[in-house]
């Protein structure tokens, strides 16, 4: 019988049935924690390899079998190099996590050099132009992710207990690593935060009445606090309108905005304000960053609010401050 990458992870004569591959994969990358975005990522990335070297079994390959794969995913897929890595990631978890195996061959796999790109900044009029072709619930979060500097998935996944209003604070909870930190509150945005928080309300109080309003909480809190999750300061500020299946755990529950809306009206956005710069919900991230050095804010207090690890990261922000006329007289424009 031929492997398929849903078969059995050991598969052994007479014993129990084991796990399928794909399945333990996804158990061990909840029992980790690691996000479902992540999740996702991994297990297409391991189908992809079992499907490439023809449905062999994983136990069966080994360090020349991945060269290859991450060979053909630069030279006839001409993927980037941070797509190459995040494969290479996908496999070492495989091996290392799943099939408990420790091959030598992993550490001598060579991961491509990621090439060190200046972020697209806009200036401050052009973030302001851009803005003003936003409004409702998506004007709300691109504002709120220019005005805090945080990921889109951090804003998107807000609740309404990490709102601080008196504080004038935001706490971000799990942020890239699963870091905790704190971010400061735009005072031009509390009316429009404090307004969709009584539109959760209202949504909460209706799912509420239909049996369901328990919110997602993260790790075990769910068994820890077993009366939180139908509380309201766990759900979610940008509340979707409708209730969707969990694909964690399928319970139908309401979630957050979906992102893709945003990225359709930062595009819409964009071609309206006539800016030909290429403008993500990062973009906003990198500009909240660039925008507080120029205003002479130090780069300590940037990190921070960032939430970087290593000032090293945030030093980016320099050099895009050093660009042009802003540090450097051209010799065409000097006089005589």
């Amino acid at each position: 019988m031929p492997y398929t990458p849903d078969s059995a992870v050991y598969p052994s004569p007479g014993a129990a049935p084991a796990p399928r591959l794909m399945d333990e994969v996804r158990r061990v990358l909840r029992l980790k924690h690691y996000s479902h975005a992540t999740e996702k990522a991994y297990l297409g990335w391991i189908r992809r390899f079992i499907l490439f070297h023809g449905k062999r079994h994983p136990r069966e390959m080994g360090g020349a079998e991945v060269e290859e794969f991450l060979s053909a995913l630069a030279v006839q897929g001409q993927v980037a190099a941070s797509t190459q890595n995040q494969a290479l990631a996908a496999l070492l978890f495989l091996y290392r996590q799943v099939l408990l195996v420790e091959l030598p061959w992993l550490d001598g796999v060579v991961r491509a050099r990621k090439p060190r790109r200046l972020p697209v900044v806009l200036s401050v009029a052009e973030v302001q132009t851009l803005l003003a072709c936003m409004d409702g619930r998506v004007g709300l979060v691109a504002r709120l992710l220019y005005g805090t500097g945080m990921r889109l998935m951090e804003g998107l996944r807000l609740r309404v207990k990490d709102l601080d209003f008196a504080r004038n604070e935001i706490i971000v909870r799990e942020g890239k690593g699963g870091k905790d930190r704190r971010t400061v509150l735009p005072q031009s945005l509390v009316a429009g935060l404090k307004a969709e928080i009584e539109r959760a309300r209202v949504l909460h109080g209706l799912d509420l009445a239909d049996g369901r309003g328990q919110a997602r909480l993260p790790h075990a809190l769910a068994r820890k606090y077993v009366s939180a999750a139908s509380e309201f300061g766990w759900q979610f500020v940008f509340a979707s309108v409708q209730c969707s299946r969990d694909p964690l755990d399928g319970v139908m529950r309401r979630h957050h905005l979906d992102d893709s809306m945003l990225a359709r009206a930062l595009r819409r956005a964009r071609h309206q304000a006539g800016i030909d710069k290429p403008v993500t919900a990062h973009t906003l991230r990198h500009c909240f960053a660039t925008h507080l050095l120029e205003s002479g804010y130090d780069i300590r207090t940037v990190q921070e609010l960032l939430g970087h690890s290593d000032v090293a990261t945030t030093q980016i922000y320099t050099h895009v401050l050093n660009r042009g006329g802003s540090a450097v007289l051209s010799p065409l424009d000097r006089r005589a």
